[in-house]
């Protein structure tokens, strides 16, 4: 039997947190077709943690998403960090944000993640709102030290908080760091080597292998800019373009190494069992 990849694209408009942004070319759409490609040629389906900002300026994209069969999920109505947030403020973002999509697609919405992985023990306090809005789970924890959120403490494997599922990240040691390694930029920029070997133990586990992207880590055409809430570092934003033209060429590779792709509520539904 196949494992579980759980692959998902974190659909975020770069240019929405520049102030100059709108001035780049649209480039949202086109990136997730090629998204569409890639996992109509594999027969998946999977699910995008849609930013409420994207599914009001990009209504008929979300409606495209849904009637793919794709799962639908939120990822803040702006893309905020949660320690920025108030308990009141992020209620109001989520519910703004899951209107946002249900107006485009009329589907249940049932997922969240937060952006850059701020669910961290200080902003726990999330799973109370989550779960007084009806949402069945979350994939919003790094479960290591990272420089901008992590939670160590937390585990590797999917377990519910306060009735809520959270779905951490697939994290794996890199001599005196543990750090993702089946998504966004880690994926891109980690030696290949290192990735199959880290994907490797997961076939030996029940725990999920878990990556996530954006529309950005494919796009080969996007004009450079300095990206947002990377402080101005030349360095880190050379990463942000660096090896995109591989993603798909290494998605393959993890694929055929014995995985398969579904949406998270799926994965929930067929192994809530060993969620407990």
């Amino acid at each position: 039997m196949k494992k579980p990849y759980l692959f998902s694209v974190d659909l975020e408009d770069i240019r929405f947190g520049m102030p100059d942004g709108l001035g780049y070319k649209e480039r949202v759409p086109a990136n997730v077709h090629k998204y569409f490609d890639w996992l109509n040629r594999r027969g998946f389906k999977c699910t995008f943690f849609v930013v409420g900002d994207v599914a009001e300026a990009y209504p008929s994209l979300i409606k495209e998403i849904s009637s793919e069969g794709h799962e639908l999920a939120c990822h803040m109505h702006r893309h905020v960090n949660l320690n920025k947030l108030t308990p009141a403020a992020f209620k109001a973002g989520l519910e703004a944000n899951r209107a946002a999509i249900l107006r485009a697609a009329a589907l249940e919405v049932k997922g969240f993640r937060a952006p850059n992985f701020s669910l961290v023990s200080s902003t726990a306090w999330a799973y109370d709102v989550l779960g007084e809005l009806g949402f069945s789970y979350s994939s919003s924890v790094l479960p290591a030290k990272n420089p901008l959120f992590g939670w160590p403490d937390f585990g590797r494997r999917p377990r519910k908080v306060r009735d809520i599922v959270e779905i951490p990240m697939s994290v794996e040691k890199l001599g005196p760091l543990t750090i993702p390694i089946a998504g966004g930029v880690y994926f891109r920029v980690l030696p290949q080597v290192f990735v199959r070997r880290s994907v490797r133990k997961y076939l030996k586990t029940d725990i999920p292998l878990l990556g996530y992207f954006h529309p950005y880590d494919i796009d080969l055409e996007q004009e450079h800019f300095m990206h947002p809430e990377l402080n101005d570092s030349r360095f880190y934003n050379f990463l942000m373009y660096y090896n995109r033209k591989k993603v798909f060429k290494r998605l393959d590779a993890i694929i055929d190494m014995g995985f398969t792709v579904c949406p998270y509520a799926e994965y929930i539904r067929t192994h809530a069992r060993e969620i407990g």
